[in-house]
């Protein structure tokens, strides 16, 4: 299993597809849920319902969640307001949280 790294390989995910909506102070997301994911710090804290990520348990993390279609209404709302995410970058991630979401 290859390692992953959060900034060659998570980070430009993020920014393409997620970032726009979840930065402060305006972004659609981040007024919603207060989740920035503008860096890795803040990703990590998570949002005003708690962490989104749970560090070496991508079943358990909201974030893969959402993007593994595990969410209910949650990802039903998220397909339409977010770019889609390729099975690919739902891999990355899934392998990234299962890592021990490190900061690398």
């Amino acid at each position: 299993m290859p390692q992953i790294s959060y900034q060659r390989d998570v980070h430009p995910i993020l920014e393409e597809k997620c970032i726009d909506c979840h930065i402060p102070p305006d972004g659609k997301g981040y007024k919603k849920t207060g989740l920035s994911m503008e860096s890795y710090e803040t990703l990590l804290y998570g949002s005003v319902y708690g962490p989104v990520i749970v560090p070496g348990n991508g079943k358990k993390s909201p974030l893969n969640m959402l993007v593994e279609g595990r969410a209910g209404n949650l990802t039903a709302e998220l397909e339409k307001q977010h770019k889609p995410i390729t099975e690919d970058e739902i891999m990355i991630l899934q392998l990234w949280v299962e890592q021990g979401a490190l900061n690398n």
